[in-house]
């Protein structure tokens, strides 16, 4: 999906200095706000930015953002494992 966003020529170069950089600027900033709030995976902020496992990994921590893992996530993870290896 393409999306056009307007805004005062003044406030583009908070974002980049020619259009392409804004926009992706504007992008990383959305999937960014969008994985905080629980709305966005890391896989799909990955997905949206075109990045892999690690690259996300990366991206989310060069921004300072931290991440979203769950003490409901740790106790899904253990159950798993405790799985695993009550097979092996």
């Amino acid at each position: 999906m393409q999306f056009t966003v307007e805004m005062p020529d003044q406030c583009a170069p908070q974002w980049g200095d020619t259009p392409d950089a804004v926009g992706r600027h504007v992008l990383e900033d959305a999937a960014i706000e969008r994985y905080r709030e629980g709305r966005l995976s890391h896989r799909q902020v990955g997905d949206l930015l075109g990045l892999d496992y690690w690259q996300t990994e990366a991206f989310l921590k060069q921004r300072g953002v931290p991440l979203n893992y769950s003490p409901a996530d740790l106790d899904a993870d253990r159950a798993t494992l405790d799985k695993i290896l009550a097979g092996s």
